[in-house]
């Protein structure tokens, strides 16, 4: 078979595809507005035709969905409805979370997501391994195991043989049978470009269920795969990239996050995620969300793959990084005294647009600049520095992932647990 560059299709490789933060919470605000609309006497009558055993369970997992802290203006309303019109639904789009989770009953519950992406390896065998491994992360990054998964294909077949299409699911069929599961089926469509991955079924207990906004204040943060994909994946569109940085950041993204399944039985692991298409900073944002706390990170603790500076230094850049940056840098703050990242500042708070307040901070009373620094987390006798995060901070932890590991939040006391037996970094703390 011919030797063809699959990148040469991608706008965007692998999850810095996606669409950007900012911009998928107006898509889905929009697309549950007219949810709010709906007569609340008629969802209330719904649940009045059922027993009142279940009536009682449905409440209160209502309740468990109000509590999510959502702060997006009128979410917590529609949160409300969803609950009563899907009351087993017990993870929705309330949470930012990385699957829905549904009640099936019996102390069980399905766990249901979806992934897909365009081309980030040039081998459509390794891109099928790729892309089925971040499908199936979703699953374990809530304490579930996967039961199934089908293919999501779109192919265009005038650019490029069948033949190569099934070498993509051949690499994406060796990775579910790795998970001990089938790949049952799916659905394939002619399109402009390589699309492909897949959608998931898994099980779990729903006492198990970690979702990744239950952070606790004082907990501390670990990380289980090094940062740089989107990098590397850049660096091999432009054809720059080493032999032995491709097969390092394959070996990374082609390993399935199983680890979840077994953080998911420890009381002390209260919050988990997977780190994929915003970055390490966006999705510990959305671990923070509404939380009333703030997460600190250490911008020397967090391990990357090597050869990244080379690789930055060659503008190997992917776009969703600027993208990413631009979508919650204003929720950002650094501290040089520290070299740290401050994740969770108030809309409105310190921070303005990314940069920082300058002239407010000088004319301010040190008392106030210390309210200031405290609601953002920042440690009393440390001052934020500069306007827009440093380039050499902002490159590396908005760097789009692929397939990249599990961000963990869990109590103090755990940290020889994470790090011996489970290759965890710990990178910061709640605050």
């Amino acid at each position: 078979m011919e030797l063809i560059r699959l990148t040469q299709f991608s706008p965007g490789a692998g999850c810095g595809c996606k669409i950007s933060p900012a911009q998928l919470r107006e898509i889905i605000h929009e697309s549950l507005s007219g949810s709010a609309k709906k007569d609340p006497e008629s969802l209330t009558a719904t649940t009045q035709t059922q027993d009142p055993g279940t009536r009682e369970q449905h409440a209160s997992v209502a309740s468990r969905s109000n509590d999510s802290g959502d702060q997006r203006p009128g979410v917590a309303g529609l949160n409300t409805t969803t609950a009563l019109e899907f009351p087993q639904l017990l993870v929705g789009n309330e949470s930012s979370d990385d699957a829905a989770v549904y009640d099936i009953g019996g102390g069980k519950a399905v766990i249901s997501t979806t992934d897909f992406f365009t081309p980030i390896v040039d081998d459509p065998y390794d891109f099928g391994r790729i892309a089925a491994t971040n499908a199936l992360s979703d699953v374990y990054a809530m304490g579930g195991n996967p039961l199934m998964a089908i293919a999501i294909l779109g192919w265009p077949l005038d650019k490029l043989p069948a033949p190569v299409a099934g070498k993509v699911l051949e690499g994406a069929r060796a990775v579910c049978t790795a998970a001990g599961i089938p790949l049952a089926g799916g659905h394939s469509i002619s399109i402009s470009e390589p699309v492909f991955g897949l959608a998931v079924t898994g099980i779990i207990d729903t006492a198990l269920v970690k979702k990744n906004n239950t952070v606790q204040k004082g907990d501390l943060l670990f990380l289980t795969k090094p940062l740089g994909i989107g990098i590397v994946g850049t660096a091999v569109k432009k054809g720059l990239a080493e032999k032995e940085h491709v097969g390092l950041t394959l070996q990374l993204m082609t390993r399935l996050n199983t680890e979840g399944v077994r953080l998911a039985s420890l009381p002390e692991v209260h919050a988990m995620t997977d780190v994929t298409g915003f970055g390490l900073l966006g999705h510990c944002l959305e671990m923070v969300e509404g939380s009333g706390c703030t997460a600190r990170i250490g911008v020397d603790d967090v391990p990357l793959i090597p050869g990244i500076e080379k690789y930055i230094a060659e503008a190997c850049i992917p776009g969703g990084t600027y993208r990413n940056f631009d979508s919650y840098g204003h929720r950002l703050a650094f501290s040089a005294a520290d070299n740290t990242v401050i994740v969770g500042v108030p809309e409105g708070g310190s921070l303005e647009g990314g940069t920082l307040e300058d002239a407010t901070l000088q004319d301010a009373t040190v008392n106030h600049t210390t309210q200031k620094n405290a609601a953002a987390g920042i440690p009393e006798g440390h001052t934020l520095e500069g306007g827009s995060l440093p380039d050499s901070v902002k490159l590396r932890l908005c760097d789009p992932q692929t397939s990249g590991g599990l961000l963990i939040a869990a109590d103090p006391g755990l940290k020889d647990v994470l790090e011996k037996d489970y290759g965890a970094t710990c990178i910061g703390e709640i605050c």
